[in-house]
């Protein structure tokens, strides 16, 4: 950490613990009892990259939550130091963290950045949350669209894309494909991240469908990259196989980092996410 102490502000010294969702690289700092302040986009690129700080695919930066009925709320950062609205397994991860501190506790009612989320941590390291009703109003993904649709055409580069838009708290555009594994991430992804119908970027999916109860999925996550797996992107993906006739209530979403399960019944009802959390490691950033 030697070369960390350049590089971060005197008043960012915290604890932190490396844990992992479905192989999604999650740094988890709980600062409920100390200075909230979080680190500058520089300092939280230097804690993302593995060459100056522990690596991470995203932070959750845990701070005391300000009405007596939740435990906590927590702000979300990505690698490239942006602040984003939401992490699915981000969010399994931090409640995990408070069950392990909690003597027995294991139902959390958390504040995101997009609202009021339930967490269920439940036996074997596994954690359901609730992560609110999809969005599909352009304007409020952001999406520029003249109305309302269930897909719409994407022009990338010269070529047509039918594409489902929605967000998950945060913007997700998902493409079908006939197999994820040579899915054009690397390429495609970052074109439509940035693809100016998307105000504020998105994350891009790349879903193959394999039954009524079973996809397949890569996600290019906006500011990142492509991850071994991402919460809100596997929400996104069924929830667009749900409305668009080809899947079930309740799915298993297989990822290159493992197994999530997404059950919505539809309307504005909730969207439920379920997989795995684990402890890493943990470290002090300490000046």
């Amino acid at each position: 950490m030697q070369r960390l102490k350049k590089s971060i502000r005197d008043n960012v010294n915290f604890d932190y613990l490396m844990m992992q969702g479905a192989g999604n690289r999650i740094m988890v700092v709980d600062r409920r009892n100390g200075d909230s302040t979080a680190p500058s986009v520089d300092q939280l690129r230097r804690l993302a990259d593995p060459a100056t700080g522990p690596g991470f695919d995203q932070l959750m930066w845990v701070t005391p939550a300000r009405e007596a009925s939740l435990d906590a709320s927590y702000r979300v950062f990505n690698t490239d130091g942006s602040e984003v609205e939401q992490c699915g397994n981000g969010v399994r991860c931090v409640a995990l963290m408070l069950a392990r501190g909690s003597d027995g506790k294991h139902e959390f009612r958390l504040k995101s950045p997009t609202g009021i989320v339930e967490a269920r941590v439940l036996p074997g390291e596994r954690v359901a949350v609730s992560m609110g009703p999809p969005e599909f109003e352009p304007a409020r993904i952001p999406f520029i669209a003249d109305s309302k649709s269930d897909s719409y055409l994407l022009d990338v580069d010269g070529a047509e894309y039918d594409v489902f838009v929605l967000s998950m708290g945060n913007p997700h555009c998902v493409l079908q494909v006939a197999e994820a594994d040579s899915a054009n991430v690397a390429g495609l992804g970052p074109t439509v991240e940035t693809h100016d119908r998307f105000p504020a970027r998105t994350n891009v999916g790349f879903m193959a469908i394999r039954g009524r109860d079973a996809i397949d999925l890569r996600v290019h996550e906006r500011g990142v990259g492509e991850t071994l797996a991402c919460g809100t992107g596997a929400c996104a993906a069924v929830v667009a196989g749900q409305r668009l006739g080809y899947l079930d209530h309740e799915v298993t979403v297989s990822l290159p980092g493992g197994q999530l399960v997404v059950s919505w019944r539809g309307a504005a009802e909730p969207v439920w996410l379920t997989g795995n959390a684990e402890f890493k490691n943990e470290g002090t950033i300490d000046l």
